[in-house]
């Protein structure tokens, strides 16, 4: 049976996941996997739709946009909240879709994916389908200006929505990319002036031994 309908269209993955599984091995990572998917179950409205996981990412369906865009506040707070779980990204777009069987078609996903995957950890992004309702709701929008993105035929406006701000006193893990509490972190290395907080000694222990890879001014504190 196939079907047509509009839907909000949102994934969302872990950014530095693929930092993360190198670091702390395949085990580690498919937790995580299995984490974010529980998450984005618990997030869920009555109307909304977990569709599918696709490695570190979910794919979630919503009937509308403002629908779609509480849903990924919901997931986002739920992340942030979870202790040692890598920062989320998220990409929405709305428009019409086909549906065969449990899982969502087209268009419309496509441009949702492509959308996320131009986001950066803690950033969501949404097309001006999406844009236009957040901003009517009073959410801070930010016209990021267009964008050329991979197989979509013309280039694409994005726009940064302020959902829910990332935790403070958090950092990011140089080598892994973990997100971090400073207060609770395994290990602290400064390094050219620059502090590093780490979720494990391992990890403390690779940047140690290979400085010149892992340390840039991203993420971290030159102060503190």
């Amino acid at each position: 049976m196939v079907d047509a309908s509009e839907q909000t269209i949102a994934f969302v993955d872990l950014a530095g996941f693929t930092a993360l599984t190198e670091t702390h091995g395949d085990n580690a990572a498919a937790d995580l996997a299995e984490a974010l998917v529980a998450l984005a179950t618990a997030a869920l409205g009555p109307t909304d739709q977990l569709i599918k996981s696709i490695g570190d990412a979910v794919m979630l369906s919503a009937t509308e946009p403002l629908a779609g865009i509480a849903l990924v506040q919901r997931l986002l707070a739920a992340c942030y909240t979870t202790a040692d779980f890598p920062l989320p990204r998220a990409g929405i777009h709305h428009g019409p879709v086909v549906a065969r069987g449990h899982d969502l078609f087209g268009g419309t996903v496509n441009l949702a994916a492509r959308v996320a995957s131009q986001a950066s950890g803690a950033q969501v992004l949404a097309t001006t389908a999406v844009a236009q309702p957040a901003r009517t709701e009073g959410i801070t929008v930010i016209n990021l200006g267009s964008f050329v993105l991979r197989n979509v035929t013309d280039p694409v406006e994005l726009f940064e929505l302020a959902l829910y701000p990332p935790p403070e006193g958090g950092a990011i893990d140089p080598v892994c990319r973990m997100h971090v509490e400073r207060n609770s972190a395994a290990g602290r290395f400064r390094h050219a002036g620059t502090n590093y907080w780490f979720c494990s000694l391992r990890c403390a222990a690779t940047l140690i031994e290979q400085p010149a890879r892992y340390t840039t001014s991203r993420d971290h504190d030159k102060h503190g």
